[in-house]
């Protein structure tokens, strides 16, 4: 081979070198990054979310959280397409949402189960209720009915027999108790001004509230079914593979012993949750 020739071959080798390294440069970046925006409620629920976050990222997703300061906001968000899953809500508040503002959001799967504590700065046992005494409750439907039925079954009131009550509901106050209802997030901040408040697990976490030391709280049983928490997306973003992963990390081992040690008992893994009958 002469030198002509072998320049020739030498330059067509390092063409076609330079052509296998751009290609393999392309295939290096093509893998997509799905980005998927979460809401939650308070700051507490960041410390799940973010191992989760750091999990889902091997495989190609960038999970956001976004935080909201109230009840009324995450539903609004994923249905106006401002975040793509939420995180915050029971099976029944979805339901009365749906019906309440005509949306197709759907549960994706289930995250935790938080008992509705009564909380108090002032006494340590029901029976320490004076006559008169004021007791604050959340004013969301789902969570006044819920707060309703916990003081029933505390033996303060009683109740007719209706699924989602509200004050008026209320046939029997034997101490004449003065139960108001006021915005979930401000339940915690009523301590200092009323006997006793029902207080959300969210908010109460979030104001340094255990319920361990509760006045009362709700039993596991099969009354909390409808009150267990679920990751909530738009029916038509329901079967797509990164909010699948997004579910199957949540509900994880690793997940459930880490909501385990981080809540001691004020909140419990609901997937793999055993409720008494």
């Amino acid at each position: 081979m002469n030198k002509k020739a072998k320049r020739v071959l030498l330059s067509l080798t390092a063409v076609f070198a330079l052509i296998l390294v751009l290609a393999g440069c392309g295939k290096s970046t093509s893998k997509q990054t799905t980005t998927i925006k979460v809401g939650i409620v308070g700051t507490d629920d960041e410390k799940i979310w973010k191992p989760i976050a750091s999990k889902v990222k091997k495989d190609g997703i960038n999970l956001k959280i976004v935080t909201f300061t109230d009840y009324t906001q995450p539903n609004q968000a994923l249905n106006d397409k401002q975040i793509d899953i939420n995180a915050f809500q029971h099976y029944y508040f979805l339901d009365q949402w749906n019906k309440a503002h005509k949306t197709d959001i759907t549960s994706v799967g289930k995250t935790v189960v938080a008992p509705l504590g009564l909380f108090s700065k002032k006494i340590k046992k029901i029976s320490a209720f004076k006559k008169g005494d004021s007791i604050v409750i959340p004013n969301d439907a789902t969570n006044e009915g819920r707060a309703l039925n916990l003081l029933k079954n505390a033996g303060l009131i009683k109740l007719n027999h209706t699924k989602l009550p509200t004050t008026k509901d209320i046939t029997s106050n034997p101490k004449s108790l003065k139960i108001t209802a006021v915005a979930a997030d401000q339940t915690p901040r009523s301590l200092d001004s009323v006997t006793a408040a029902v207080v959300n697990n969210t908010f109460a976490v979030d104001a340094g509230l255990n319920i361990k030391h509760a006045v009362y709280a709700e039993k596991i049983d099969q009354n909390v079914k409808p009150y267990i928490n679920i990751i909530a997306a738009r029916k038509a973003d329901k079967n797509k593979r990164a909010i699948k992963e997004i579910v199957k990390a949540y509900q994880s081992e690793r997940n459930a012993k880490l909501i385990q040690k981080d809540f001691h008992g004020t909140e419990l893994p609901a997937w793999n949750l055993k409720i008494a009958k």
